[in-house]
């Protein structure tokens, strides 16, 4: 295990985080540059060597994260500890991606259209302004769509 003053020497290697003393000679380490209103990326870092850092929703870390979306860095590595800094700064720093916007109208043999649209985080089919049905997938929108007799209009 990695001592406090270890664990303190390589978190401040990150010159992105600003350290903070808060009480019973914890710290602190919060991320200037967080796109986000989430800053703090190392809590309450103790002289027992406990210590959290903030992972989001990472996937590599969902089994160790708490409800917080924090990890337990008591018994980590040096390698381990880099590893998670990183992808901590990375996770509040980086742009999430946007979902590409879905729209498709599909119609029936009456001429009647349906408008199918990703409402993040549900699909929508709309007739007109109006929703007609909410699906949690694309899948089931579009089986739903076919059931009812529309095709996707070309």
């Amino acid at each position: 295990m990695l001592t406090f003053e270890q664990k303190q020497q390589i978190i401040e290697s990150f010159d992105e985080l600003e350290r903070k003393d808060i009480s019973l000679k914890r710290v602190n380490y919060h991320l200037k540059t967080s796109l986000y209103e989430k800053t703090l990326v190392v809590e309450k870092l103790h002289p027992n060597g406990n210590g959290y850092v903030f992972v989001g929703d990472l996937p590599q870390y969902k089994e160790l994260a708490d409800t917080r979306h924090l990890v337990n860095i008591r018994d980590f590595s040096e390698g381990e500890l880099r590893d998670v800094l990183e992808a901590a700064i990375t996770y509040l720093t980086e742009e999430e991606e946007p979902e590409p916007q879905l729209e498709e109208t599909w119609t029936n043999r009456h001429g009647d259209e349906l408008t199918l649209r990703h409402d993040n985080p549900d699909y929508g089919v709309y007739h007109g302004d109006n929703v007609e049905e909410l699906f949690g997938t694309y899948e089931t929108a579009k089986a739903y769509l076919l059931e009812e007799g529309f095709r996707l209009k070309k």
